[in-house]
């Protein structure tokens, strides 16, 4: 069997791993190692929980360890598709440099710029970003990208989902041709395999498992629920969600829940909450110093219950998550596989539990077919959506809302107002009394009288008052209003006619 001290590493790497407890690679550290070490570009395909990480980590340490980084020119970068993998990345490369005097700088956003700027200029050896804050430190002329030796893209298939693939390939055109580049991604999407093609040459393709397969040390079941209703629906799976955290007893120590929408994460942890249960909510809308101690809390178990949206699927090392509840099918099948995998890592024991209803068939059978084996059912436990207290914010909104506590006493399609009278029923019925008629006077084009000009003057005086102004009444209104149309009467000059008018002109020859 292969050991670390088998693969060239440097002695003080090599003491730094076995002071972290390890002694055995992985099979994808094992292979993409030794070619990563001969200056090879390596193409790593491997499922969720297989060390990848460390398969790059250590070379890179081994390769920077004799050199000096210069201002602003890293020697190495490393892109990672969330601010949560970018920091997990920039921990094992404190564990592994501990005994080398290597620097490193992480930039991501939610951080202010000048901490970062400030370790740019001094010069760093490993780079770590998220793409879009290495492009804003790019643009602002504090970074240059020409003494990149090695440059590592994790999580690709991520960064094509988050739309980062432009970015990606601007970034490889401002890096050194000669650049060596580690390529390491989960499944190979058409757009990964381009790129791949495009970028990197002749690279070590390493294929540890079948693409996009989950871990067999994962229990997987598929909880199928039919709600009474669509607009039910979202507050009957928190009950089902609530029944399986309580079926699993003292055996769930934490777990991982995943939503597909980040408004129902917020909902689904305060519902949790409301229940007694010990749950925090992450996505992408907060703060960093919260998702950073939210995290922090999850990984020493002050927090049991972890909601997250898929920014927590990908690359996160949490290797003690017991269970994984899919609230949501995911849209993408190969969401499936990176969530699930955040259980029944580094060989443990892990469940994983997806609730689906009727309306989930489809995205189902992708995932079945991308996995190539169906997802075994287990049995709905008996539950109670009644009881949820978590607040439902979607069913308030669109034509399913639920009716007021008026229109329940109300049953549908009776108006409240005016009942509905049969038709053989209308002819017994007293006719309405008839108003008397009302006479209009005949209106005239005269001005109105004097006092009708007074009292309405009198009614202004308030708004005299109000104002602090003296200003007549205007009766314009009232005489527009009392004037007739211009189709009823005649407009003309009347008896005087202007005397240029009956005057003849006529030239002169002279002119």
């Amino acid at each position: 069997m292969t050991k670390f001290s088998d693969l060239a590493l440097d002695p003080r790497v090599l003491q730094a791993v076995a002071d972290a407890g390890y002694e055995t690679p992985t099979p994808i550290q094992a292979q993409a190692i030794p070619h990563a070490l001969q200056g090879k570009d390596v193409l790593g395909i491997a499922q969720t929980g297989t060390g990848k990480t460390a398969s790059f980590t250590l070379p890179m340490i081994t390769m920077l360890a004799n050199g000096r980084a210069r201002a602003r020119m890293p020697r190495s970068l490393v892109l990672c598709p969330t601010r949560e993998l970018a920091a997990q990345v920039a921990e094992n490369f404190d564990t592994y440099t501990k005994h080398l005097n290597l620097t490193k700088a992480l930039l991501i956003g939610g951080v202010a710029f000048g901490e970062q700027d400030k370790l740019i200029d001094r010069g760093v050896d490993v780079l770590i970003a998220t793409p879009g804050r290495l492009l804003d430190h790019f643009e602002r002329g504090k970074l240059l990208l020409t003494g990149v030796q090695i440059m590592v893209v994790d999580e690709a298939d991520r960064m094509l989902d988050m739309g980062f693939i432009p970015d990606i390939e601007r970034i490889f055109q401002l890096t050194p041709f000669t650049r060596q580049t580690l390529f390491f991604s989960a499944t190979m999407a058409p757009e990964i395999e381009r790129i791949t093609n495009a970028f990197l040459h002749n690279p070590a393709r390493i294929e540890i498992a079948r693409q996009a397969t989950a871990s067999e040390t994962i229990e997987q079941r598929l909880i199928t629920i039919t709600p009474e209703s669509r607009d039910r629906a979202f507050a009957e799976k928190r009950a089902v969600l609530r029944e399986l955290i309580r079926a699993e007893g003292e055996g769930c120590t934490n777990a991982i829940i995943f939503c597909n929408r980040k408004m129902d994460v917020d909902v689904v942890a305060k519902s949790l909450k409301a229940h007694g249960f010990n749950a925090a909510p992450i996505h992408g809308d907060l703060e960093q110093s919260v998702r950073t101690k939210t995290l922090d809390g999850f990984r020493d178990g002050s927090v049991q219950l972890l909601v997250a949206s898929d920014v927590a699927a990908r690359g996160l090392d949490i290797p003690s998550v017991s269970h994984v509840f899919n609230f949501d099918v995911p849209t993408h099948p190969e969401d499936y596989v990176h969530r699930i995998g955040r259980t029944g890592r580094a060989g443990r024991l892990g469940k994983a539990f997806t609730i689906a209803t009727p309306n989930d068939a489809k995205y189902v059978s992708a995932i079945e077919n991308l996995v190539k084996r169906p997802i075994p059912a287990g049995e709905a436990p008996a539950y109670e959506a009644s009881a949820d207290r978590g607040g439902d914010s979607r069913r308030r909104r669109g034509p399913e809302r639920e009716r007021t506590e008026r229109d329940r006493r109300t049953p549908r399609g009776e108006h409240r107002s005016r009942p509905i009278v049969p038709h053989d029923q209308v002819a017994a019925m007293e006719p309405l009394p008839v108003a008397e008629p009302v006479v209009v006077e005949e209106l005239h084009s005269t001005p109105a009288p004097a006092p009708a000009r007074a009292e309405r003057s009198d009614r202004a005086e308030p708004r005299k008052e109000r104002r602090g102004e003296d200003r007549r009444p205007d009766d314009r209104r009232d005489r527009r209003r009392h004037e007739p149309r211009d189709d009823e009467r005649v407009v003309g000059m009347g008896d005087h006619m202007p005397d240029f008018l009956t005057r003849s002109f006529a030239l002169s020859h002279k002119d």
